[in-house]
């Protein structure tokens, strides 16, 4: 049985990083990574900065990491101390908590990093990857506080055939969401101005940052039809509410949002008051994306059949 109380801690830990991964994307929109120049953890050598715009950006950010980074630390003690005694639960919560812990203080490490040394866009997307592998395993910990609530759940085995399915999808969403990244921190959005094409064109000239961002357009199509046909696969094997099927509905409806985020994006790109908000609503609805795949994946490995 999981108490509220751990429930609770859980929701806190994970809403923690999703705001971030927010405050992180914020400070690429709003060019802060230079709010408090090369100073790191202090800000420009003060523990309370000046006031500018920018310096409050990045200090928040790094304000709320710290704050986070406790809450990670203290969510990983509380699943070890509170489920070692019981071997039947206790993997799947410290592997969560673990993995939690690790991207923490990488991305933490990262985060420095690009403080003391400018780092490429190449490098920089990857800090966001990083970060979204962080929130992923603090919300696959909300996910299963939450199925144990009332003791340990019982799930039936579902297909072999969904794990190298939801493998591969995993794997390419990864990759998409990258591209994403990289597009923001080149500030490479503007290289399609409408939406759905790309400068009034099917297939643009793929000059400049037209090429990044139709490839990633491209990519966020193929990513939509591949979790239709995740969804169905699972909906035919095992039927519309059993299994994997909620949450392969989920990501479906989450992956169509996405595309219309994207289109409200480019929309709102030369607009840069609404820009950053429609920013924001875009990587909340891939960070959740993510996440429930990534709970599909796991389960579909735990449960598939044959398994012990």
């Amino acid at each position: 049985m999981v108490s509220s109380r751990f429930r609770k801690f859980s929701v806190a830990t994970s809403l923690g990083m999703l705001i971030i991964l927010l405050n992180g994307a914020l400070v690429t929109n709003m060019d802060a990574g230079r709010g408090c120049g090369d100073d790191w953890p202090l800000c420009h050598g003060k523990f309370i900065p000046a006031y500018t715009l920018e310096s409050f950006i990045e200090y928040t950010h790094r304000l709320t990491t710290g704050i986070e980074g406790l809450l990670v630390v203290g969510m990983f003690i509380a699943s070890f101390v509170l489920f070692k005694r019981d071997k039947t639960v206790f993997k799947q919560p410290l592997v969560f908590a673990s993995s939690s812990l690790f991207f923490t203080i990488v991305q933490a490490l990262m985060g420095a990093a690009a403080v003391k040394w400018p780092q490429s866009p190449w490098v920089m997307a990857i800090h966001f990857g990083i970060s979204l592998m962080a929130f992923a395993s603090t919300l696959l910990l909300v996910f299963w506080a939450y199925r144990n609530r009332n003791g340990q759940a019982v799930e039936s085995s579902v297909p072999r055939s969904f794990f190298p399915r939801l493998l591969g999808l995993a794997v390419y969403i990864y990759v998409v969401i990258y591209l994403g990244a990289y597009i923001r921190h080149t500030d490479s959005g503007g290289g399609c101005l409408d939406w759905p094409l790309c400068n009034g064109k099917v297939i643009p000239d793929f000059e400049g940052a037209e090429t990044i961002v139709f490839i990633h357009r491209i990519g966020a199509v193929i990513l939509s039809l591949a979790i239709a046909g995740v969804f169905l696969h699972i909906r035919r094997k095992s039927g519309a509410n059993q299994g994997l099927a909620p949450m392969a509905k989920l990501a479906l409806i989450l992956v169509l949002t996405q595309v219309l985020s994207g289109a409200l994006l480019t929309l709102t790109i030369t607009n840069s008051n609404w820009f950053v908000f429609t920013n924001l609503l875009h990587n909340l609805i891939v960070s959740a994306l993510f996440g429930v795949i990534m709970d599909m994946l796991v389960r579909s490995w735990r449960l598939r059949e044959g398994a012990r």
